[in-house]
């Protein structure tokens, strides 16, 4: 793989691809994002850690198991078959395979009812970790169409606005879901007081096991417009010669890959400023509970809130792409996110900054929700641009590769935040301490962008 040598030579041939094609692929975030709202953040994961398992400590063990068997799937799989769509060209074809595992796998959330039997416990993780493989190499598919859909100087614009309109998606979702779905079992009302529509069965917790087919139906139906209007990239070979082809091309870049400066300092970077930042956001909420004592709608409250400066946050990284350039606007969301993770440390009922505030006082939680904000702000600009800046580090015809090692490095050390964070608490029996490894990574991850190249 190699990585241009000029500035200013182009990504690809100038696109010409009609504004259709380029929402079609924009919907295709808008799409996929409730699974990541819904399902594995905030609705069916808690359900089933605190409904479904025999308890929520051996729920919690299960889900991150499942996950983590469903990520190395992901990380084994994603560049090799990455690297065969590159030598067969089109993305489509991918795309709707693993769209069509996905919504099997998340529709099938539903039978998984509270205190379920250990057989169906294990059916329900077998869904999650196919669905979750569905999602994610459909994404890499997805990302890897991009290039070739504007020009280089568009990209961090299509990025972020893709970003946004995901986070919109989910948004609209979650919200859907907790006003008129997801009911209290004792009262059967939802959180405005509502009857659970269609029917749900509050004692029986369908609200929450809903988010699975809300999310199957809502995929479906949005990421039909990819299919109809997005163009896809010509054939290239057929697929004896392409498995062939592919994986000796993969192997080569791999084999060389330490050479390439830029890629390779790349990978290692976003490997750990991702790994900082999904650390962040499994980590915020518990530390807001444990620390400062908030409740489950304090959550609710701060999760809409972070993704309300997403949106704002892609956009905003989007429009600066081509102004100050989408290496220096990564490492700006970076320096963003330290500070709010430093600021989130400061924080405990009684501080803010590290400063005594008055007994009762609401500052503390006005301060973590500011935090909050800027982790949803800086966490979406950053995720949307690392897209553009990959693919300065490769060529046209090896993209589909390059987003299969991404989603490999993305994968490869899942475990680096979890398990420095709960070393770290442990060993000096402070939640407070134990999450600034956060700190450490996202600082590491941004001193490894030095050698990185980037067009604009």
């Amino acid at each position: 793989m190699t990585v241009p040598v000029s500035d200013d030579k182009p990504a690809a041939a100038s696109p010409s691809v009609s504004r259709k094609g380029i929402l079609g692929w924009m919907f295709f975030d808008w799409a996929a994002q409730p699974f990541h709202t819904l399902v594995i953040t905030f609705v069916f994961a808690p359900y089933f850690a605190a409904q479904v398992a025999p308890d929520a400590t051996l729920g919690q063990a299960m889900w991150g198991f499942a996950a983590g068997l469903g990520g190395l799937f992901i990380a084994v799989l994603s560049p090799i078959l990455g690297a065969i769509s590159d030598a067969t060209g089109p993305r489509k074809p991918w795309i709707f395979g693993f769209s069509v595992l996905a919504v099997l796998g998340v529709f099938a959330l539903w039978f998984v009812p509270p205190d379920a039997s250990q057989s169906t416990i294990v059916l329900g993780l077998a869904a999650f970790v196919v669905a979750l493989i569905g999602f994610e190499f459909a994404a890499v598919f997805n990302n890897a169409m991009m290039p070739g859909l504007v020009d280089r100087d568009k990209l961090g614009g299509l990025s972020g606005n893709a970003w946004a309109l995901g986070y919109a998606g989910g948004l609209i979702c979650l919200i859907a879901m907790l006003l008129l779905m997801v009911a209290d079992p004792v009262t059967g009302k939802t959180l405005i007081g509502l009857t659970p529509i269609f029917g749900l069965d509050a004692t029986q917790l369908e609200g929450d096991r809903a988010s699975g087919p809300l999310t199957a139906i809502w995929y479906v139906i949005f990421v039909i417009p990819l299919f109809l209007f997005t163009p896809d990239a010509p054939r290239r070979e057929r697929i004896a010669g392409a498995v062939r082809d592919g994986l000796a091309d993969l192997w080569r870049t791999v084999r060389n890959i330490s050479k390439e400066k830029s890629l390779f300092s790349f990978l290692v970077s976003s490997m750990i400023y991702r790994d900082a930042l999904n650390g962040l956001y499994t980590f915020g909420g518990i530390y807001a509970v444990g620390v400062i004592g908030w409740t489950t709608l304090q959550l609710g409250v701060f999760g809409i809130l972070a993704s309300v400066t997403g949106i704002g946050g892609s956009i905003l990284s989007g429009w600066a792409d081509t102004r100050i350039g989408t290496k220096t606007v990564v490492i700006v969301n970076i320096l963003v996110l330290i500070a709010a993770s430093a600021l989130v440390i400061s924080i405990t009922d009684t501080q803010i900054l590290f400063m005594p505030v008055a007994e009762g006082s609401s500052a503390p939680d006005i301060a973590f929700y500011l935090a909050g904000a800027l982790i949803g702000a800086a966490g979406g600009g950053l995720q949307a641009s690392s897209r553009p800046l990959l693919v300065d580090q490769t060529t046209p015809d090896r993209i589909g590769e390059a987003f299969g090692l991404y989603a490999l490095s993305g994968r490869a050390t899942a475990f680096l935040a979890p398990w420095s964070i709960g070393v770290v608490t442990v060993a000096f029996d402070s939640q407070r301490i134990g999450i600034t490894p956060i700190l450490v990574l996202f600082v590491l991850g941004m001193l490894l962008l030095i050698p990185v190249r980037s067009r604009t």
